[in-house]
């Protein structure tokens, strides 16, 4: 039974320092980074639809506000004598509906825009990234071209009879017999 209560503890110690290790991970932080600021994003695509384009779109229709005026009413708010919901009725907001419609497609396009940029850059970068190694490499073939190549094995044999050769026929001239 104890040793069941060790492998737990155990279990549970590495579990606890997998999740420690995963959350302290550079692309989770970021993750957390993004998610917060996609939420205050879009709270401000949200006021721009409800607040600005809106109001723009029902000038032009007219001065309505599509917000309150595109709604269906299903089954009627009923109030006390106070004058205090009772009960909120069902609606069906079609002005929420588009404004959020509209809410999507502004958040779509500044991401696809974003995307688009970090993609072009990316891919400058990797140009350059290979403009250099290339440049790199025909570096160092032109300084490999120019050092000078090593003599082979058959060059420096050849060369060492052709020293004994000559030491040996200038040993002849002198008349001094070498025995090899």
């Amino acid at each position: 039974m104890k040793n069941k209560i060790e492998d737990g503890g155990k279990k549970m110690k590495k579990f606890v320092s997998e999740f420690r290790d995963f959350i302290m991970r550079g692309n989770v932080l970021d993750m957390a980074v993004g998610v917060i600021v996609g939420a205050a994003f879009n709270k401000i695509t949200a006021s721009l639809v409800n607040d600005v384009l809106m109001s723009f779109i029902g000038m032009i229709a007219g001065g309505q506000n599509f917000t309150d005026r595109l709604n269906i009413v299903l089954v009627k708010p009923t109030y006390n004598d106070v004058g205090e919901v009772i009960d909120a009725g069902v609606t069906i907001g079609f002005g929420s509906f588009l404004a959020t419609i509209i809410d999507f497609i502004i958040i779509a396009f500044v991401v696809f825009i974003i995307i688009k940029i970090f993609n072009r850059a990316r891919a400058i970068a990797t140009k350059r990234k290979l403009e250099a190694e290339k440049a790199e490499a025909e570096a160092k073939a032109a300084a490999e071209a120019l050092k000078p190549c090593a003599p082979t094995q058959e060059e420096i044999l050849i060369e060492i009879r052709d020293l004994l050769k000559t030491a040996y026929s200038s040993d002849e001239a002198s008349g001094n017999k070498t025995t090899m």
